[in-house]
Formats: C-alpha cells, sequence, structure tokens
C-alpha cells in the first residue's frame, strides 16, 4: 500500500514564506502527478501546484509566480516553497498524488491528512 504523510505549513505574517513538503511510503512504483490541493471554509477545494512525472508542472491562478513545486525522484517527495504569502492564501493544504503501486497495474489516487498553513494580515 502507499501512504503520503505531509509536513511544513504554520503560521506566518502576509509577505512571508513557508515550505510544504509531501513524501509518498510503501510499494511505490510509479507517481503520475503528485502535489498539492487546499481548502479553507466555506470554499471549494482549489489546486495550488501539480508535478508530474516528466517534470512538468500545473499552479493555481492564484499562486502563480509565489508558490514553486519541485520533486526528489529519488524519495517520493514534493517540495512546495510558498513565497509572498497573502492572509487568502490560509487554508488547509493536502497533499495529493496518482501513484500506481507495487501489486497494482493502475494508478490510484491518494491523500495526505492535510497540513493548515495560516497567513496573518
Amino acid at each position: 500500500q502507499v501512504q503520503l504523510v505531509d509536513t511544513g505549513g504554520g503560521l506566518v505574517q502576509a509577505g512571508g514564506s513557508l515550505w510544504l513538503s509531501c513524501t509518498a511510503y510503501g510499494s511505490v512504483v510509479n507517481i503520475e502527478r503528485m502535489g498539492y490541493y487546499r481548502q479553507s471554509p466555506g470554499k471549494q477545494r482549489e489546486l495550488v501546484a501539480l508535478i508530474f512525472g516528466d517534470g512538468n508542472t500545473n499552479y493555481g491562478d492564484s499562486v502563480k509566480g509565489r508558490f514553486t513545486i519541485s520533486r526528489d525522484y529519488t524519495k517520493n517527495t514534493v517540495l512546495l516553497q510558498m513565497n509572498s504569502l497573502k492572509p487568502e492564501d490560509t487554508a488547509v493544504y493536502h497533499c495529493y498524488g496518482r501513484i500506481r503501486a507495487a501489486d497494482l497495474t493502475y494508478e490510484s489516487d491518494y491523500w495526505a491528512r492535510g497540513t493548515l498553513v495560516t497567513v496573518s494580515s
């Protein structure tokens, strides 16, 4: 089986920086995509950033130019660097991965528990 474990986040003032990290543990054969979504109270879940197996990335419009996602292929880990944070970035950030486990022939979706990011004004 596969489990995603995310770390990082916390409280920061507006304009500051934080990082999030997520690692896929278990019998990982292939990571088709991995990254973050976020959700704040009263709002729908939205894309933050994804990185694909070929290295391509996709960012939500609200974070373009401020957030950067990268990947350590040897450790099945992604790192999200968040700069110029705004109060509206406050949310629970959930790591997500579309991953193929060793005993399966297809990718499945996995989610981490989520980590809270709070940006004060």
